[in-house]
């Protein structure tokens, strides 16, 4: 009898030891928070945001004559509102909700389903949705820049929500969520090279096209009225994109960190080299130059920014300094498009640059923390990505600014462009002299 007890006893134990193991296996599967991250993931969205707000307001706001430097404080602003209200409503779910190779779905519209305890990975989802509404937020705020001067504010409102549904929010599908065709390829683009420098930068290159230039361009117009604004600006940029692209690791961890290392290197590389050669060409080095050389550099190692070392940053700044400033002439002289803040040669061929070079300096052998992979292939990858991306960006922009055009109409009259949008579109002044 004490025997068969001790059977039971032991049979008892060994049945507990195996339900406990289990259930420590099914907690050990399932994701958990982990605060560091979250802590860290709150951080970024902060720095992001304020990339924005007031960022990139008082950079495009130095950089336009005085009588419109509100207009584009305005656009900036309201943009960023509007924006996160239309990723909370679609923009978010035909990301990130499921879906095909090439649009998610609309399970999530709304933030249908998503709570306190919702997580993505180790963070909440809500803290997710909010970095990722940021980054949804600054992408129509760059196209601004080509738009400055001369576009009914209305119009700049209408273009952007569009432009969000139709062109950001696959994009984001297609690259960082897992259901996307060039995520499923391998694509390397950490934190918007192709997402958002290439989509913004096309799009705004064929926005200034179809809009028009303004009066007097390109050699009658005045320079940016306020340098000092600009390099303000500037500075909050450079702060915020170490959560731009540190926060795209979305962990507080060694890669994090790395990745803050190279798009400081990059930034400090390509404003110097623009220095250099507008000292070289113009025989003066001005303030203006020195942070849009380093805005370059930022746009060009996004991308890259999870993939290169140190050295490989430091070669992306010195292309982003050459490069990105003759393509601003280019554009500016040469094609006579008036874009007017040079977002695609700053932003468009910057983003494009670091996604293009990536696939080569990412390696190992190069210097590179991105591994052990074939490049040639990779380059593959990334130019067929890159492909897709701007033939799509090209043709849904089109077909968005004749929507616009027909609701709202594109450009003020000349007299409200003469008079200064300030003024003519929200009947204030920046500066008022007595």
């Amino acid at each position: 009898m004490n025997e068969i007890n001790t059977w039971k006893r032991n049979g008892w134990l060994l049945g507990a030891f195996l339900l406990g193991a289990g259930s420590l296996s099914a907690q050990e599967a399932s994701p958990s928070l982990n605060s560091g991250d979250t802590a860290w993931m709150i951080t970024a969205t902060v720095l992001v945001l304020f990339m924005t707000l007031p960022g990139l307001a008082l950079f495009y706001g130095g950089l336009v004559r005085s009588k419109n430097v509100l207009s584009v404080l305005m656009q900036c602003f309201s943009v960023a509102c509007l924006a996160s209200l239309v990723w909370v409503a679609v923009g978010y779910s035909l990301a990130f909700s499921g879906g095909n190779d090439w649009i998610g779905n609309l399970d999530k519209a709304f933030l249908k389903g998503v709570g306190v305890d919702s997580l993505s990975g180790e963070i909440p989802e809500s803290v997710f949705i909010m970095f990722q509404m940021t980054f949804a937020i600054i992408t129509p705020g760059l196209i601004v820049g080509a738009l400055v001067e001369r576009m009914k504010f209305s119009a700049v409102l209408l273009f952007s929500a569009l432009w969000l549904i139709v062109v950001y929010a696959p994009a984001v599908h297609w690259v960082w969520a897992s259901e996307g065709l060039m995520f499923k390829w391998g694509a390397f683009d950490l934190a918007g090279g192709i997402v958002v420098h290439a989509t913004a930068g096309v799009s705004a290159l064929v926005l200034a096209k179809m809009l028009g230039t303004r009066t007097g361009f390109p050699n009658k117009l005045q320079p940016p009225h306020n340098p000092g604004m600009v390099m303000i600006g500037a500075s909050m940029l450079w702060v915020g994109w170490f959560g731009f692209n540190a926060g795209s690791q979305l962990a507080a961890n060694g890669s994090a960190g790395m990745t803050m290392l190279v798009t400081h290197l990059s930034a400090a590389t390509a404003s110097l080299t623009w220095a250099v050669v507008e000292r070289l060409k113009t025989g003066k080095s001005g303030l203006v130059g020195v942070v849009t050389g380093m805005v370059a550099g930022m746009a060009t190692i996004t991308p890259a920014s999870g993939h290169v070392g140190p050295m490989g940053a430091i070669l992306l700044g010195f292309l982003a300094g050459v490069i990105c400033y003759f393509m601003c002439g280019l554009i500016r002289n040469g094609l006579k498009i008036d874009d007017s803040l040079d977002v695609f040669a700053v932003h468009g061929v910057g983003g494009i640059l670091g996604t293009l070079l990536v696939a080569f300096l990412g390696h190992e052998s190069l210097g590179g923390v991105g591994g052990d992979f074939n490049m040639l292939a990779q380059f593959g990858v990334q130019v067929k990505s890159l492909a897709i991306t701007i033939v799509w960006s090209l043709v849904a922009t089109v077909a968005i600014v004749f929507i616009v055009k027909k609701v709202t109409g594109l450009r003020v009259s000349d007299e409200a462009e003469q008079n200064g949008l300030d003024f003519e579109e929200h009947g204030e002044a920046a500066y008022t002299l007595d």
